[in-house]
């Protein structure tokens, strides 16, 4: 039987998926180096790779979920007003779920996850473009750190 089927979940794995969701927060963790830090003590390239990414989307997923729970019209409580507030919703409604694709990138992904929930934009599309740029990210990683 391939050793891929026969790994032990090791804590790694665990840390893997805990950093990378964590990464995905507002917290300033860098999940990249952690990935390749495990890569490179030899832990399987396509096990971090679904450890990572799944960490990493559910941190995003949770983004989704603070921003939805918000009420764009609060900002006015932060002194936007009503016409900058619209501005920011038709500008979001513009791009709409694609946006999610960019939730990988620093700092600004963790805002346009949040964006997202808060001005109501598609959950199902917007999860799974979540997903997807996330899991594009750790596998460029992996590639280019020539693990695959």
């Amino acid at each position: 039987m391939p050793a891929f089927f026969m790994f032990e979940f090791e804590i790694g794995f665990l840390g893997l998926f805990l950093t990378s969701f964590l990464a995905a927060t507002v917290i300033p963790i860098a999940s990249e180096a952690f990935l390749i830090a495990m890569l490179s003590m030899g832990y399987h390239p396509i096990v971090c790779l679904f450890c990572a990414s799944a960490g990493n989307t559910l941190g995003g997923w949770l983004n989704y979920f603070i921003g939805r729970m918000g009420n764009p019209y609060w900002l006015k409580l932060f002194g936007a007003s009503l016409e900058k507030i619209d501005n920011w919703k038709k500008q979001v409604k513009k791009y709409g779920y694609w946006m999610a694709l960019f939730s990988w990138l620093p700092l600004i992904g963790d805002l346009l996850g949040i964006a997202l929930g808060f001005f109501r934009v598609s959950l199902i599309p917007s999860f799974i473009l979540i997903f997807l740029g996330k899991f594009l990210r750790y596998l460029i990683i992996i590639i280019l750190f020539n693990y695959i």
